[in-house]
């Protein structure tokens, strides 16, 4: 993995004297079929210090970046300690908390001159200020690897979205940093000495110690190469040949990927021709730390930075993941070669041999992975380890190809087969917390998504039908409707399922199917189909089919009841009965007013309007949905006692407390007051105190009972007494005076009959 690049190589003069180079990365060049908004720039600061185990960098202008990380010479050398950076953003200008950077990383498998030890690179946003400290995990008494110096990248615009107006300065003054901030006592002292990002020629030195490489000063000037156009959707694999494989059908649909042009790829950055694996075994999942709150539409140039990162700071030939995905779910194109083909990635050092590497942007170490971001790795695991047969789910036996530790201290000696999940962490490979505490977890997810079958499914409802237990009842006309937590982009179709066999089928998008039964009974289920072929079927339901209406066995009638009367509202009981040969649901009463009942309910406290008829529609309904209407008519009447026919003594009694303002008054022994009307149901209209007395009430000439007129309130309208028959028919209800001993007196209001 060569570290060749075209660059070109500006120098600038700044304040004090200082010069400082850096490395503008294709703005053109051979190849190019475009031209960036604003080209990439990598450009890097020496670290200083006196002490052994301490390097450090005041803090410090620089030109616009968004990405950082520290290098050191020597690819395979190890930093034991701690890099921590602080930035200011470029926007605010507020200095940010210091960060660590991750700097237990991946050496490279076959190290070359030009490689430098490095850092995972930080996302970081748009900044123009730096601040680095690096401590040996022994202190100043540690010795910290040689030639450390802080690496900035700006990943450049190479869209009209991407275009911002404020433009990098691309220098930092040599000998002119401000001094530190005194509030600030961990700001280190020192000047910072710029160096170049890379001086390579096209034709690499001979390395003198490959495991330790040194740069070299030789500078090369070149017509760099542009970036491809970002229009592109697609990168063609290369046709099979000698060293080239051919592109095997996977078993399951490849998801979209934008091309190394879609993201802007500096392909100058990466001239030497791609590698291949015989297949791909397994799948690594890494996350490439950093900010986890960049907007999607900055995902390209995150992408764009590591590129630059890994091939002008590491001195990798490419960017090292096969696949990277954001939080949004879009997957990246990462090392070139095509990305059907089984290109050999930089990922898992030891392992690359047989593997892909899928990483997904930002720090998971305390965050979980986006569901978008799991469903696209899961996609894309599935897609490759299709392509040779592969299940997701399953395990495999990978050879070593160094002899290390993993991080949970697994030992692994180079030449030896170990057994590896098809779908791995970082971690499981190679003593790294990557791909960090809150995704590892995740990873059981990914696998299921990936193998199949489609996780919890299950039917929330089914619309055009009615509950009862566990049987639904419908007309026939149903729609089911269901969730799964596997993401829709994994679901092939969904078929709704009527007695075993297909009804309906649907999109792995949809969430519902509509289908029409016949007269019977049925059982329904949902069967989801995932991109594997793999199935889940829920539970099966009960839903018959009824297409009979309910019936009131009982017509609803009113009578008339107890309570007080005026000339608006006589008190009546409403009672019906409904019944249906399924399952009854409920009974609505439509008119005069409106009420909802549940299927045992057969009597209501209502009132009613006298003097005019009134209909009581009322509504039946069953749990299929069919419904049944009755609606009688029915009149209250109000008879004043004027309309009696009277015997004995009474007396008048005028009052806005009386119905029509009048009533008759007796303590006469045996007076007496008859009303006939033609009727089914009556009600006597009283006025009630606690001086009141007694009377017999008969009825067609029989003596049905003896009411006591007495109350400690007094109280006025009163129906203190009432009869209802079966039918209407002709009636005589005759008031008789008792002369209760003390209280004789009664006063009467009137009578009121259904008609």
């Amino acid at each position: 993995m060569k570290r060749r690049t075209w660059l070109t190589l500006a120098a600038v003069v700044v304040g004090g004297g200082g010069v400082v180079t850096y490395a503008v990365a294709s703005p053109t060049g051979p190849g190019a079929e475009g031209r960036a908004k604003r080209p990439a720039k990598v450009y890097d600061l020496t670290l200083k210090g006196t002490a052994g185990g301490r390097r450090e960098l005041p803090r410090t202008d620089t030109g616009q970046f968004s990405l950082v990380g520290v290098s050191w010479t020597g690819a395979v050398k190890r930093l034991d300690g701690t890099a921590q950076v602080r930035t200011r953003g470029l926007e605010g200008g507020e200095w940010s908390a210091w960060r660590d950077l991750e700097v237990n990383v991946d050496p490279p498998e076959q190290p070359e001159a030009g490689m430098r030890g490095a850092s995972e690179p930080l996302w970081v946003g748009p900044s123009n200020g730096i601040q680095v400290q690096v401590v040996h995990e022994d202190g100043a008494t540690g010795v910290l690897p040689k030639g450390l110096e802080v690496n900035l990248v700006d990943p450049g615009v190479v869209t009209d979205a991407e275009t911002r107006a404020t433009e990098p300065a691309a220098f930092v003054a040599d000998g002119s940093s401000p001094a530190p901030t005194p509030a600030d006592p961990t700001t280190p002292a020192g000047d910072p000495t710029a160096t170049p990002t890379d001086a390579q020629t096209d034709t690499p030195p001979a390395p003198s110690d490959p495991t330790s490489p040194e740069p070299t000063d030789t500078t090369a000037t070149a017509t760099p190469t542009g970036p491809a156009s970002p229009s592109a959707s697609e990168s063609p694999s290369p046709s099979p040949s000698a060293t080239t494989p051919s592109a095997p059908p996977s078993t399951v649909p490849r998801p979209p990927i934008t091309s190394r042009a879609g993201w802007g790829a500096d392909e100058s950055l990466s001239p030497d021709p791609s590698e291949y694996n015989a297949d791909v075994k397994a799948v690594f999942v890494h996350h490439t730390t950093g900010a986890n709150d960049y907007s999607c539409a900055e995902s390209a140039s995150l992408v764009r930075g590591i590129h630059a990162y890994h091939t002008q700071v590491s001195g990798w030939n490419d960017v090292g993941y096969n696949f990277i995905v954001d939080k949004c779910g879009t997957v990246f194109e990462g090392r070139k070669g095509g990305v059907d083909l089984p290109v050999l990635g930089a990922h898992t050092y030891g392992w690359n041999r047989e593997a892909t590497g899928i990483a997904v942007l930002g720090e998971h170490t305390s965050t979980s992975a986006s569901n978008a971001a799991l469903a696209s790795v899961a996609r894309v695991a599935a897609w490759k380890l299709g392509q040779y047969g592969a299940d997701p789910a399953g395990t495999v036996q990978l050879s070593a190809g160094a002899t290390q530790k993993n991080y949970s201290g697994t030992g692994f000696t180079a030449g030896t087969k170990y057994t590896f999940k098809r779908i791995s962490g970082h971690r499981d490979a190679f003593n790294t917390q990557c791909p960090g505490n809150s995704l590892y977890p995740q990873l059981p997810t990914i696998r299921a998504w990936a193998a199949g079958p489609v996780q919890g499914l299950k039917v929330t409802s089914i619309t055009g039908a009615g509950l009862s237990g566990s049987t639904y009842y419908t007309k026939g006309a149903i729609t089911v409707k269901w969730t799964a937590t596997t993401p829709a982009a994994l679901v092939s179709t969904y078929e709704l399922l009527v007695d075993g066999k297909v009804a309906a089928t649907a999109s792995g998008t949809a969430t519902s199917a509509n289908t029409t039964l016949t007269a019977g009974s049925h059982t329904v289920a949902v069967r989801a189909v995932h991109q594997s072929r793999r199935t889940a079927t829920t539970a099966a339901l009960t839903v018959v089919t009824d297409t009979t209406a309910p019936a009131f066995t009982t017509t609803p009638k009113i009578s008339l009841r107890t309570g007080t009367v005026n000339t608006t509202a006589v008190p009546v009981t409403l009672a019906w009965k409904a019944a249906d040969d399924k399952a009854l649901r409920e009974v609505r009463l439509l008119s005069p007013t409106t009420a909802t009942f549940g299927p045992t309910t057969a009597t209501s406290s209502r009132t009613a309007k006298p003097g005019i008829a009134g209909t009581w529609s009322m509504r039946a309904y069953d749990l299929a949905g069919n419904y049944r209407t009755s609606s009688p008519a029915y009149t209250p009447v109000i008879l004043q006692e004027t309309s009696a026919t009277k015997s004995g003594s009474w007396t008048t009694r005028s009052s806005t407390s009386y119905l029509g303002g009048k009533s008759y008054s007796s303590g006469s022994k045996s007076a007496s007051l008859s009303w006939t009307f033609t009727g089914r149901s009556a009600s006597w209209v009283v006025s009630r105190a606690s001086t009141s007395g007694q009377a017999y009430v008969y009825v067609d000439g029989v003596k049905v009972s003896t009411v006591d007129l007495k109350s400690s309130t007094t109280l006025y309208r009163q129906a203190i007494w009432t009869k209802t028959w079966t039918s209407s028919a002709k009636h005589t209800v005759k008031i008789v005076v008792v002369g209760t001993s003390g209280r004789p007196t009664i006063t009467t209001d009137g009578l009121v009959y259904i008609k």
